[in-house]
């Protein structure tokens, strides 16, 4: 069974066994997270959300993305010019479980992006 979920302002398209490469989350590698916001499981549609619905993961790592250049040059009276580069940071999990009802009965935490983390702390 697959299942939509909702992380980090994407939607994946996911079934048990798959590894995913996510935003980062507020976990260490080997925790289990569960994500709450499920568009779609099977054949039932949410509006938005499909209620009691979750889908189980296991981190596996905190990685960067590949180096992301970017260069920007001005031409006109001033030959100005600027390179820049970003890594961004992600969570590699793979999907464990995807399940229809019973999210709330689980025990497992709640997968949190490691910056609304910050601000839940503050």
């Amino acid at each position: 069974m697959f299942a939509v979920l909702k992380t980090g302002g994407k939607q994946y398209k996911v079934k048990a066994g798959d590894v995913l490469r996510v935003e980062k989350l507020a976990a260490a590698a080997g925790e289990k997270v569960q994500f709450n916001e499920v568009l779609m499981v099977g054949s039932t549609l949410g509006a938005p959300l499909v209620a009691g619905a979750c889908v189980q993961a296991e981190v596996i790592d905190q990685i960067k993305a590949d180096k992301v250049i970017t260069y920007v040059k001005r031409r006109r009276k001033h030959s100005s010019q600027r390179t820049r580069g970003h890594r961004q940071q992600l969570t590699l999990l793979r999907v464990t479980d995807v399940l229809e009802t019973g999210a709330d009965k689980t025990g497992v935490k709640a997968a949190i992006g490691a910056s609304t983390k910050a601000t839940v702390e503050a």
